[in-house]
C-alpha cells in the first residue's frame, strides 16, 4: 500500500484549542483540590496556590507558543530542544516520552477510566485491565483513520465535560447545601517559614492538574495558519481552563468547608452529593468517565507525533515516520504507541513510572522555556510569527518555578528521582544505535 511521510494540516483553531483543554481537563480536578486544602487550611492561600499554578502554567505556555509558531512541526519539544541544545536532548526527551512519560499516562488514564467504571459494574482485577486495553485500541482506531475525525472525537468529549461541569457549578451555587461561612478561616495563623514546605507539596499538586497545556505543539505540523493559530489556541485553553478550575474550587469550599474536603476521597463526588442528593455521586462519575476518555484520547492524538518526529530524524524506527496514503495519519506510530501503553497496562508498572520519571517532565519544561532565550541569540533571523510577551521575565520566572519543582522533588523523593534519571539515561545506547 502506498505511503507518503507528510502530514496534511487539517486541524483548525477550535480543533488545537479543544486538544489542549481537553488533555488538561482529566482526573487531576477530581481530587487535587483536597490535597491542597490539606496544605493550606484558609482561604486565602488556597485561592492563591490555584491562582499562581495557572500563571505559571500561562508564562510556560506563552512561551512555548513562540517556539511552536516559529516551528510548526510533529513532534513538539522533540523539535525545539533539538534546535536549542542539539539531537542529544532532543532524543533523550522524545525517548522518555515515547517511553515513559506519555505512554504511562495513557495507561494510566485508561485504568482510571476503568476502574471507575466499577462504580457502575461488578469488575475484576482481569476485566479492568481488559477494559482500559480496550479503550486504548478504540482511541488508536479513531485516530488512525483520521486526523480529523480524532480531533471531532476530542472535540465533542471537551465540550460535553464543560458543559458538565458548569452545570455542577451553577447547581452548586444555586441549590441549598452551600455557606459562605465555610470559607473561613480566611487567612492563616501560621508562620511564613512554617508554609514553604506545604505551599511547595500543594504548587506541586496544582502544576499536576494544569499540566496538557503543550499538547497542540506536538500536532502543530497539522493545524492550518500555525503561527496565529497555535498560540491563540494555547491562550484560549489556559483562561478556559483557569476560569473552570476556580469557579469549581469556590464551590467545592463553599459547599464542603475544610475541614470535610481535607477528609475527603472523592471530594467533588461529597460535594454534589450535598446538593444534588444521593444520585450526586453517580453524576460525578459519568463526568469523570467523560473527562477520562476525552484526555485520554489527547494523549492517543497527540503523543504518536513525537515517535513520528524522531523516525523522520532516523531517531526511532523508521516505519513509525509512514503516513498512510488513505487516512492521513501516522498509523505505525500510532500502532507502535498503542502497543506499548497496553503492555504497561497488562502488566501494571505505569504508576511506579509516572513516579520514578514525573519530575523529568519539569526538566523538560524548563528546558523549552530556556530554548525561547536561547533560539533567539542562536537563531535571530528565524520568522517568529508571535513573540513572548515581557520577555525574556516570563521564560525566565517560568524556568525558576520549574527548577524550583525538581529540586523539591529530589529532596522529597530522592529514590524516585534517581530511579527516573537512570530511565532517562537508559535511552543513551539507543540514541549511539540509532545515530549510526
Amino acid at each position: 500500500m502506498p505511503e507518503q511521510s507528510n502530514l496534511k494540516r487539517v486541524l483548525s483553531l477550535t480543533d488545537a484549542t479543544m486538544i489542549n483543554v481537553g488533555g488538561i481537563l482529566g482526573s487531576g480536578i477530581f481530587m487535587v483540590p483536597a490535597t491542597v486544602a490539606l496544605y493550606t487550611l484558609s482561604s486565602s492561600l488556597f485561592f492563591l496556590v490555584w491562582i499562581i499554578g495557572g500563571i505559571v502554567s500561562l508564562f510556560g505556555a506563552l512561551s512555548v507558543a513562540e517556539l511552536g509558531s516559529a516551528m510548526p512541526k510533529a513532534g513538539g519539544q522533540y523539535v525545539f530542544l533539538n534546535k536549542a541544545y542539539g539531537p542529544l536532548w532532543g532524543f533523550l526527551y522524545g525517548w522518555t516520552a515515547v517511553a515513559v512519560i506519555n505512554t504511562a499516562s495513557i495507561a494510566a488514564v485508561a485504568m482510571a477510566f476503568s476502574e471507575y467504571l466499577g462504580f457502575f459494574f461488578i469488575l475484576n482485577s482481569f476485566e479492568v485491565k481488559g477494559i482500559a486495553i480496550i479503550s486504548i485500541l478504540i482511541l488508536t482506531i479513531i485516530n488512525i483513520i483520521d486526523v480529523k475525525s480524532g480531533a471531532r472525537f476530542q472535540n465533542l468529549f471537551t465540550y460535553t465535560k464543560i458543559s458538565a461541569i458548569s452545570i455542577v457549578i451553577l447547581l452548586g451555587l444555586l441549590l441549598d447545601g452551600g455557606s459562605s461561612n465555610n470559607f473561613f478561616p480566611l487567612l492563616t495563623d501560621r508562620s511564613f517559614s512554617s508554609l514553604v514546605g506545604p505551599l511547595g507539596l500543594a504548587m506541586v499538586a496544582v502544576l499536576w492538574t494544569f499540566d496538557g497545556w503543550i499538547f497542540v505543539t506536538y500536532v502543530a505540523g497539522e493545524v492550518k495558519d500555525p503561527g496565529k493559530n497555535i498560540p491563540l489556541s494555547i491562550i484560549l485553553c489556559m483562561v478556559i481552563v483557569l476560569s473552570i478550575y476556580l469557579t469549581l474550587n469556590y464551590v467545592l469550599v463553599y459547599t464542603l468547608g475544610f475541614d470535610k474536603m481535607i477528609g475527603s476521597e472523592l471530594v467533588m463526588s461529597d460535594a454534589a452529593s450535598i446538593f444534588l442528593g444521593n444520585k450526586g455521586a453517580a453524576i460525578i462519575t459519568v463526568i469523570i468517565l467523560i473527562s477520562l476518555i476525552g484526555a485520554n484520547n489527547g494523549f492517543v492524538l497527540t503523543s504518536a507525533r513525537i515517535n513520528y518526529a524522531m523516525a523522520k530524524d532516523g531517531l526511532f524506527f523508521k516505519q513509525a515516520a509512514t503516513i498512510h496514503n488513505k487516512f492521513k495519519s501516522p498509523t505505525n506510530a500510532l500502532l507502535m504507541q498503542c502497543a506499548w501503553s497496553s503492555i504497561l497496562t497488562l502488566t501494571g508498572t505505569f504508576n511506579q513510572l509516572i513516579t520514578y520519571i514525573i519530575f523529568a517532565s519539569w526538566i523538560f519544561y524548563a528546558m523549552s522555556a530556556g530554548a525561547v532565550i536561547i533560539l533567539r541569540k542562536k537563531l535571530p533571523d528565524l520568522n517568529r510569527p508571535y513573540l513572548t510577551p515581557l520577555y525574556p521575565w516570563i521564560p525566565i520566572i517560568f524556568i525558576l518555578f520549574a527548577v524550583f519543582l525538581t529540586i523539591n522533588t529530589i529532596l522529597e523523593a530522592p529514590r524516585d528521582a534517581a530511579i527516573g534519571s537512570v530511565l532517562i539515561l537508559a535511552g543513551l545506547p539507543f540514541y549511539k544505535y540509532w545515530k549510526k
